[in-house]
This record gives C-alpha cells, sequence and structure tokens, in this order.
C-alpha cells in the first residue's frame, strides 16, 4: 500500500489553526440543509474513494479531507455543496474534527497509522477497497454496501450497485453489436498516468480501470506485475515494443499535450509512431484511479464516448463522459 505516491495523501493547505478550526465550524452550523438529492449524515470521510461514493448514494458527509484537491483528482461526482473541507488526509485538523464531533469517521487501511489520535475524537471505521488477490469489482460492490448500511442509505447503495453493472454490461453489448457491424475489434489498451514526462503509472492487475475494462469486453495491452493498488510505475521505453491504444488519464505533465508532441519517446508510443486515427491515443479528463463505483461509472462513460458511436450506444445513455 505505500507503494502509492505519498504527495497525493499530502498535496493541499497546512492544518488550520484551533480558531480556523472554530470559524470553520460555525459555517458549518450555518450551513443551508443538503442539496437536493442528498441527506445529512454525521460522519466524516478522510479517504476520497469513501468520500464519492457517499456521493454516488446521495450522502453528505461533516467533512472530507482535501476538498479542493479531490476536485483535481477526483473531479466527478463533485462532494455536495457545503461539504466541510478537513485539512489533509494524512494529517486532519483534529481541532476541527473535535468540535464537528461527528458519529463515525471513515479512513482507509491506508490511514491506519491515524486510527489511534482518531479514535479519541470518535469511532473509526477503516474499509478496504484495494485488497490483493481479490476481485476488485466485488470489493468495490461490498465496500457500496457497507456505507449504505452505516449511512442508513441501504436502498440507494442497490441502486448504485445495478446501475454501475447495467451501465457496463451494456457498453458490452454496444461494442459487440459494433463490432459485428464492423468486423473490427477494440484494441487492447494500455492504461496510464503521467508521473513526470518520462514515467507513467501503468494499470493492470487488480486496479480499477481493469475492473472497467474487463466488464466492457477489452482488453489489457499491458500483461506485465502490478501493486496492490493495480498499477506498476515504469519508463516511457518499456512501453514502445507493446502493441494497443494509449489512454492517458489527466492530469497531464508540465506543459501538457504541446510538451508531449515535443517529446520523442512519446513520439515513438503506439498510435503515435503509426500516426493512426484509429489507434490514436484517447486523453481523458480525471478519474480518480484507486475510485470506487462512481468512479467506475465515469471511466466507462468516457471510454465509451470515444470507442462507441452514437448508433450502437446503449439506449437511454449517452456517451459524452458527463455525469
Amino acid at each position: 500500500m505505500a507503494l502509492i505516491s505519498l504527495s497525493l495523501l499530502t498535496v493541499g493547505p497546512a492544518a488550520a489553526t484551533t480558531d480556523e478550526a472554530a470559524a470553520a465550524v460555525t459555517a458549518m452550523k450555518q450551513t443551508a440543509r443538503a442539496p437536493a438529492g442528498f441527506v445529512d449524515r454525521p460522519i466524516v470521510a478522510l479517504d476520497w474513494t469513501l468520500a464519492e461514493t457517499l456521493t454516488g448514494i446521495g450522502v453528505r458527509a461533516m467533512g472530507v479531507g482535501q476538498v479542493e484537491t479531490y476536485a483535481s483528482w477526483v473531479d466527478q461526482p463533485a462532494l455536495p455543496q457545503g461539504t466541510r473541507d478537513l485539512g489533509l488526509r494524512t494529517q486532519p485538523n483534529l481541532e476541527q474534527l473535535a468540535a464537528l464531533a461527528p458519529n463515525d469517521i471513515l479512513i482507509s487501511p491506508m490511514l491506519a497509522s491515524l486510527a489511534p489520535r482518531l479514535s479519541a475524537i470518535a469511532p473509526v471505521t477503516s474499509i478496504a477497497i484495494y485488497t490483493p488477490d481479490a476481485d476488485t469489482w466485488q470489493t468495490l460492490v461490498k465496500a457500496t454496501r457497507q456505507l449504505g448500511k452505516l449511512t442508513q442509505r441501504e436502498p440507494q447503495a442497490e441502486q448504485l450497485i445495478r446501475l454501475s453493472t447495467a451501465r457496463l454490461a451494456g457498453y458490452n453489448a454496444a461494442l459487440r453489436q459494433q463490432s459485428a457491424h464492423d468486423g473490427k475489434t477494440p484494441l487492447p489498451l494500455l492504461m496510464v498516468q503521467f508521473m513526470d514526462d518520462r514515467h507513467v503509472r501503468i494499470f493492470g492487475d487488480n486496479s480499477l480501470f481493469q475492473a472497467v475494462i474487463e466488464r466492457m469486453g477489452i482488453d489489457n495491452a499491458w500483461q506485465g506485475d502490478t501493486n496492490a493498488w493495480g498499477f506498476a510505475t515504469v519508463s516511457l521505453e518499456k512501453l514502445v515494443t507493446l502493441e494497443g491504444r494509449m489512454v492517458v488519464v489527466e492530469p497531464l505533465p508540465p506543459g501538457g499535450r504541446e510538451a508531449l508532441a515535443r517529446n520523442g519517446l512519446w513520439q515513438a508510443m503506439p498510435g503515435v509512431r503509426e500516426n493512426s486515427q484509429a489507434a490514436a491515443p484517447l486523453f481523458l479528463p480525471p478519474v480518480w484511479s484507486f475510485g470506487a463505483l462512481p468512479s467506475a461509472n465515469r471511466f466507462a462513460e468516457l471510454l465509451a464516448s470515444h470507442l462507441i458511436d452514437g448508433e450502437t450506444a446503449p439506449e437511454g445513455e449517452t456517451t459524452d463522459g458527463n455525469h
């Protein structure tokens, strides 16, 4: 678990002072009732994966770790208006937490070292999402049910599970129909996120992205080893000899696509070197690669917007990738 970049856990403002915490709590008490479609629950979620799942079942938590940074890395589903920012996920503002007096503090095993301090404020519930040798999709389903029960939103949790399963099955059917019509199958995918201009995380077994494309009937071009989170960090050179279609999930390295266009290694990537429209890399907006069912839905929709013709899109679905 420690292999995940700690930079993603520590980016954000420093913990607020006691006065700032008190002001935040006062603002919290003055916040209007939950937006339409949401209910308030006296819980906080330091982990983004748990926070997005709560959002997906219509729960507004009292607070979430690094709300502003969540918007950059997770993007959708957007947290409900009025969700308080609890500071760094790895160093939450304990004064603010104590003043909020939640009934439960939700964390992932990644944040287990915080449990002794947090448990002095409120009961701590740790919910695992990514575990070695487990079926990632079934783990996501289990976590959704657990959160539904914890928040008395069990019908909404079951609805999220049903809709997620049906959506991916629909995309699978649409891709098979399209393949039968065109006589072509989708190219295997190389799903990456840039760490810098020469290194990427590439996603394979045990990853959210792998769980999604499996259910869409698409192969993964990366068959190498991955860690407990379902990715390996590799140099671009390792991808040069692979055959498949690049899927690049933002954010991009400094300089964006213009910098990539000047990057000699990028010019040797599959689909770029052939200058092939059919195999051209796909650039997707941010999707939380360590997410749960809401991020799975978002990734599937974004892929479908590129891979499925409008005529074969599942009935009732749009393919613009928006929620």
